[in-house]
């Protein structure tokens, strides 16, 4: 990369993100930040503004989990950079790499509290807890290999979101035109854990007698795959996925147990494991039931978080990335015989799943996701917001291809899946991609519809409408017998839609297949609105 004469800091990021093979940033112009904008008109780059550093912030994270590539995120100073520490939360409790890079006011200004327009008493400092590593570039020099190494580190297992701040000085000032060295913004080579623990590992998995697998989302994170199903075959042991870990073991194999992580009989299997692999899953609270599970077997964790290990439960520590460890560990765990127990016990769990389920008379939730699915196909990417049918999805939605279930469990955040189906449209252009939301999660984000139509993404959105906080007005009338403020007055969604440009349908239950067909069929982004009264997956028992 060359620094063309006279260019600026803003364009050094611009050529650095360039480089490094950035095809997508995602943010909200602001007034300290223009220099980079300026960079970008004239770049390859796709500059892919949102309507506010929320859902930027959202947007980027889609585009990473479903591309598995980093995205770049620009901020500007104080207020806007502080709109993004919501998606930045869930792109950092989610592993996700996203780069934020932020305008910063002049150095001479900082920490002094004069005034300056956007200032923050420290806005390093209000990142600092949230992302994997947060800098600030003090000069033009060396602030590509800034963003490089920020680029590398976002990549490196655990991955996760990177903050860097550039003063505006810096930015609008003069940065020569002296050559700087290609950029490499590759990770960090993956280590596999120490060879005498993997030995370890390998062996109490040889000699279990019910040895299970469970999946988190580092499997996913690290395209692990293929090691994965490979060991699962070799142990003829079932897999377990977390919510996060939906996509890292299709659905369809005989050796899926799926993601119903409530439900006694998923509990049962992990609990009454002689072995239990924990492959890429912090095991936290959402997982194990609120920390409830108790395993009578020993327990192996793989995880590239050191800190991880043991937090929760005691476990054997393989520390390092779940492609390099279990590629370690395959080829020592021996094959057995394929007698088909494995798979008539995954296919009893399952069934006494679906029983459970039958009995509690849940036709309705079982249905729209039979018809969500049926419509947008195995390939397509859905995004759930954390709205009643986001949860039925986590534990029941059966997802066969990597990269495409995309759930913020790690922030629980509303306003997520709407954005980020719009960042994984324009990671896999041509793809099917949908979001599902609620009526109350969906006012977060709903202005992106607009976005939508400025960069001609096709996303299909999907707002289940019961008219208030649906989750929250369960939890309420379980815990005290009444409600108060989660019923809401909404706007007439179908209207809304349409005054951004983007057509709409709304229709009940019976209707829906005939609509998300019809929303499919759209040649740009479409909406479809059900009028639905959905309740809670209640875990079977």
């Amino acid at each position: 990369m060359t620094v063309k004469q006279r260019a600026c800091g803003g364009d050094v990021v611009v050529s650095a993100l360039e480089e490094l093979g950035a095809s997508a940033v995602f943010g909200v112009p602001g007034t300290h930040a223009l220099a980079i904008w300026e960079g970008l008109r004239q770049s390859p780059i796709a500059t892919l503004g949102m309507r506010t550093e929320l859902c930027a912030g959202f947007a980027a994270d889609g585009f990473a989990r479903a591309s598995g590539r980093v995205a770049p995120l620009l901020l500007s100073t104080g207020p806007g950079a502080l709109n993004s520490l919501t998606a930045l939360m869930e792109s950092a409790t989610a592993h996700v790499p996203v780069l934020a890079i932020s305008s910063q006011i002049p150095r001479d200004m900082i920490g002094r509290n004069r005034g300056f327009l956007h200032d923050l008493p420290d806005q390093l400092a209000s990142f600092a807890p949230i992302v994997k590593q947060a800098r600030r570039a003090e000069s033009a020099a060396g602030l590509a290999e800034l963003v490089a190494d920020a680029w590398r580190v976002a990549l490196t297992p655990p991955s996760g979101p990177v903050y860097l701040e550039v003063p505006v000085d810096v930015l609008d000032g003069a940065a020569g035109a002296a050559p700087v060295a290609t950029l490499d913004g590759s990770p960090e080579r993956a280590v596999a854990p120490p060879a005498e623990l993997v030995a370890e590992a390998a062996a109490l998995l040889a000699a279990a007698e019910r040895p299970v697998i469970w999946a988190g989302g580092g499997v996913e994170r690290s395209g692990a795959w293929d090691e994965l199903r490979d060991l699962a075959e070799r142990l003829r042991a079932p897999v377990a996925t977390t919510y996060m870990g939906k996509g890292a073991f299709p659905a369809g194999h005989p050796l899926s147990v799926g993601s119903a992580c409530d439900d006694a009989a998923y509990g049962e299997l992990l609990a009454d494991a002689d072995v239990v692999l924990c492959v890429g899953t912090e095991l936290g609270a959402e997982t194990t039931r609120q920390y409830e599970l108790r395993p009578s077997g020993r327990l192996i964790h793989i995880d590239a978080a050191p800190e991880r290990i043991g937090s929760n439960y005691e476990a054997l520590a393989l520390v390092g990335d779940a492609t390099a460890a279990l590629a370690a560990l395959v080829p020592l765990v021996p094959g057995r015989e394929q007698d088909g127990d494995a798979e008539r016990r995954v296919e009893a769990l399952r069934a006494r799943i679906a029983a459970g389920l039958d009995e509690q008379g849940r036709e309705l939730e079982r249905g729209i996701l039979r018809d969500i699915l049926a419509a947008a196909g195995p390939d397509a990417v859905i995004a759930w917001d954390m709205t009643i049918m986001g949860y039925w999805a986590a534990a029941h939605l059966p997802v066969e291809k990597r990269r495409t279930f995309l759930y913020p469990l790690g922030s629980g955040t509303l306003g997520y899946a709407w954005p980020a189906a719009l960042g994984a449209q324009a990671a896999r252009p041509g793809e099917r991609t949908l979001a599902v939301m609620g009526d109350g999660g969906v006012l977060y984000t709903l202005q992106e519809l607009a976005s939508a139509r400025q960069h001609e993404l096709a996303a299909k959105l999907l707002i289940v409408d019961d008219r208030g906080y649906g989750i929250l007005r369960e939890y309420q009338r379980d815990a005290f017998a009444a409600t108060h403020s989660v019923d809401l007055v909404q706007p007439d969604f179908e209207v809304v839609c349409r005054g951004f440009g983007v057509p709409a349908q709304t229709v009940e239950p019976p209707e829906l297949p005939g609509a998300l067909e019809w929303a499919f069929g759209e040649e740009g982004p479409a909406a479809v609105i059900l009028r639905a009264g959905v309740t809670a997956h209640r875990p079977t028992r």
